[in-house]
């Protein structure tokens, strides 16, 4: 008789996520969304639920099922803010808040072995059953970057107070998905430990790089100093403007071929402010860096207000570009020191550093050997193997 091979079962995953990962925006969320989705797919059969700004639809890829829920209108999103508000919930569990895919989920939770939720915005579809495990990506703690925040703001500026709010209510409510999920993923080792209560809960996680480039190449002539990131998010916006105000106009006393570029999305009224000074170039998003690479000599990671992991430095690692961040960044990167990256504490360090790498080569190129060594303890292929479902 001929033995009959077991066909084994694929486990059925349910992914959460805010945003779509494939609808082509860069930003640190959707690009590690796409790359959970390709990693999962492989092992299971996924189910991918999400928002989508234009339409409500779904896709039938091999072992991914991809379900669209248009985003509602900013009259219902203001609407939820303030009923989410009134519950002493966070304003931003509102903002993201579908009907759509809460009935779904209710609909059917049980047809799934174990559901991954990304981050906070979508653990507000959490399930109460105890037989089907639930992990959160949560990738930063949230509460860390609005009570930053608030505390950045004059006490003239309402957003110091909504802010300040906002941050008190999400920290709340971390507690309460560190008590309820099985699993909880967070970029850096030093928020992972000022959790202490729920460590065996935690398991720490980087973000990614796809590829290394390495396109810096030292030259006198160099002349770019570049910042990379989503200009909309408060303090990549924040960082900018301040260096636009109160460090650049130091730095072209000095060397007035010096220009500042900035890569990300933007407002056009914030686009319009930064390029006031015809030596500030404001480029938007951008698919390739290669080009805006060249003829750089500096990577700036300069944000005042930061939690978990800073893409940006990766990315300027990446290539081989010498950046600087300052001391609150690179304290969450637990892998990097100030050989690979430097850091400073003031603005006139910055300046300082700045000169450093325009002027001197081998500082420069030393850095720039360094950071393409240390990337490749980034790679995707790294990371998503590190992380563990079952």
């Amino acid at each position: 008789m001929e033995n009959k091979k077991k066909i084994k079962k694929i486990k059925k995953l349910l992914f959460i996520t805010p945003r779509n990962p494939f609808s082509g925006r860069f930003s640190g969320d959707v690009v590690r969304a796409k790359k959970f989705t390709e990693h999962f797919k492989k092992k299971f059969s996924v189910t991918l639920l999400t928002l989508d700004k234009n339409i409500s639809s779904q896709k039938k890829i091999k072992n991914l099922h991809l379900i669209t829920i248009k985003e509602r209108n900013i009259l219902i999103k203001l609407f939820n803010i303030f009923k989410f508000l009134f519950k002493l919930q966070p304003m931003q569990l509102g903002y993201f808040y579908s009907n759509d895919i809460n009935n779904f989920i209710k609909s059917n939770y049980r047809d799934f072995d174990l559901i991954l939720f990304q981050t906070l915005r979508a653990t507000q579809y959490y399930c109460p059953s105890n037989h089907k495990k639930k992990y959160l990506d949560m990738g930063d703690l949230y509460s860390s970057n609005y009570l930053q925040t608030s505390k950045s703001k004059n006490i003239f500026n309402p957003l110091k107070y909504i802010y300040l709010l906002e941050g008190i209510l999400i920290k709340k409510y971390e507690i309460l998905c560190f008590k309820k999920f099985d699993k909880i993923y967070l970029f850096s080792k030093k928020e992972i430990k000022s959790v202490n209560t729920f460590k065996n809960k935690i398991k720490q996680t980087n973000y990614g790089i796809d590829k290394i480039k390495k396109k810096f190449r030292y030259s006198k002539k160099n002349n770019k100093i570049i910042f990379i990131g989503n200009i909309k998010y408060l303090p990549n916006l924040d960082a900018c403007k301040y260096f636009a105000k109160n460090i650049f106009p130091k730095i072209l006393e000095r060397d007035s071929s010096i220009q500042f570029h900035i890569i990300g999305e933007i407002s056009k009224i914030d686009k319009f402010l930064l390029e006031r000074n015809k030596s500030i170039l404001v480029h938007g998003k951008l698919n390739k860096l290669d080009a805006i690479i060249k003829k750089s000599f500096c990577g700036l990671a300069n944000l005042n207000i930061s939690s978990g992991i800073q893409t940006k430095i990766l990315t300027y690692m990446s290539f081989g570009l010498p950046c600087i961040s300052s001391r609150k960044v690179i304290k969450n990167f637990d892998k990097l020191n100030s050989q690979v990256i430097p850091s400073y504490t003031n603005d006139d360090e910055l300046i300082k550093l700045i000169f450093k790498l325009k002027n001197k080569k081998k500082l420069s190129t030393k850095i720039s050997q360094k950071s393409i060594k240390e990337i490749k303890k980034f790679y995707w292929k790294t990371v998503l193997n590190n992380i563990k479902v079952n």
